[in-house]
């Protein structure tokens, strides 16, 4: 582990052209969001800049940022810290993305052809191979790219920019339960997949509603150092 508990290899590299205030950003936030900087986490401007190879100002700037987004607290006298978020604000995070994906289902359900269903048995494939080799990194973000593919297939340009604004948040929230969720989540995507490929819009909806619901009480359910 590194000075801020980091696991080694966590940090990514920043190698891709934009500002650097921005690839700094961009690489905290997803440290964040995979939980290798964990809530309630100490950020030392010095050690991340270390970390990350840069100056101290670029880090300042990103966390100033990412404390206007609620990702990080600022307190005086004590400095930064990710936000630890209450149970009242995954559950009402979770609450939405449930009304936004259950629409995404339904019309998925309306307008998918063969290629499409191909893509998410593929992703499907993927997830339950993550999840045999016990690879919680491989099956969080193979989650993500399964629905993201569903909202894509939606065909519906505004729910999928409501969607992407809580996408890194929902990955948050279930990073933490993906190992409990495990084979079960993989299960119910099946289950999507199929009332997707029989263009059956209402069975859509009602998996889809009752798959991200799983997944907020299992957020609730939770041990809570996790």
């Amino acid at each position: 582990m590194l000075s801020t508990g980091l696991p080694q290899g966590s940090v990514p590299k920043l190698e891709r052209p934009g500002p650097l205030r921005d690839r700094v950003y961009e690489a905290l936030l997803e440290l964040i969001t995979t939980r290798a900087l964990q809530p309630g986490q100490h950020l030392v401007e010095s050690e991340l800049a270390g970390h990350l190879g840069v100056s101290r100002q670029p880090v300042r700037e990103a966390l100033q940022r990412l404390n206007t987004e609620g990702w990080v607290d600022l307190r005086p006298a004590q400095g930064a810290f990710v936000h630890e978020p209450t149970e009242a604000e995954a559950d009402q995070l979770l609450t939405v993305r449930t009304l936004l994906e259950a629409e995404a289902a339904r019309l998925a359900a309306a307008n998918t052809g063969t290629t499409g269903i191909a893509d998410l048995e593929e992703l499907c494939a993927q997830g339950e191979a993550a999840v045999a080799a016990d690879d919680v990194d491989a099956a969080v973000a193979t989650n993500a790219r399964f629905h993201a593919k569903v909202m894509d297939l939606a065909g519906n340009t505004v729910l999928a920019e409501l969607a992407a604004q809580v996408d890194r948040r929902v990955r948050w929230y279930y990073t933490p339960v993906a190992r409990q969720r495990g084979q079960q989540s993989w299960i119910e995507h099946r289950d999507l997949i199929a009332a997707i490929a029989a263009r059956d819009e209402q069975r859509a909806t009602e998996v889809m509603r009752t798959h991200t619901e799983h997944t907020r009480t299992t957020y609730h359910a939770r041990p809570r150092d996790q």
